[in-house]
C-alpha cells in the first residue's frame, strides 16, 4: 500500500468527528479499487452507524421515559418529580460518554491506519471484512 492510501484511511477514521458518517461514506465511495482504505473507510462508516443509532434510541426511550414520569406526576404540583432531574444527567452522561469512545476509537484506529496497519474495531472490523470479501490482512476470500 502506498503513502496516499495510508493517509486516506487515517482521514476516514480522523474526519468522522468532526463530519460524522458523511466522510467515511465519500472515502469509501471514491476509494473502492483500494481494498486497505476501503476497510478502514467502511469500518468508520459502520461505527457511525451505530453510533447514530444508538443516539436515536436512547432520545425515543429518553422522552418517552420523560413522558411517562410527567403524566404519571400528580397535577396538583407545580414542579417536576426527581426522577426527571435523575434522568436528564443521566442521557448527557451517556451522550458524552459515547463521543468520548468514537473520539478514541477515531484517533487510536486512525494512528493505526496511518502505520498501514489492517487494525479493525473489536466486532465492526470482522464484520467489515465480511462485507469486502477479505480475510484479516486484505487478501481476498
Amino acid at each position: 500500500m502506498t503513502q496516499d492510501e495510508r493517509t486516506i484511511a487515517l482521514l476516514a477514521h480522523m474526519l468522522q468527528i468532526m463530519l460524522w458518517w458523511m466522510a467515511p461514506l465519500a472515502i469509501f465511495l471514491i476509494k473502492r479499487e483500494s481494498k486497505f482504505v476501503s476497510f478502514h473507510a467502511l469500518q468508520a462508516l459502520l461505527l457511525q452507524a451505530v453510533y447514530v443509532l444508538l443516539l436515536v434510541t436512547g432520545l425515543v426511550l429518553w422522552f418517552g421515559i420523560s413522558f411517562l414520569i410527567l403524566a404519571a406526576a400528580p397535577a396538583s404540583k407545580h414542579a417536576p418529580p426527581i426522577e426527571f432531574f435523575i434522568l436528564i444527567p443521566m442521557l448527557w452522561l451517556c451522550l458524552i460518554g459515547m463521543g468520548v469512545l468514537v473520539l478514541l476509537a477515531a484517533i487510536v484506529y486512525g494512528v493505526k491506519a496511518g502505520r498501514g496497519e489492517w487494525a479493525g474495531y473489536p466486532i465492526l472490523g470482522r464484520l467489515a471484512l465480511k462485507i469486502l470479501k477479505l480475510r484479516p490482512g486484505g487478501s481476498p476470500v
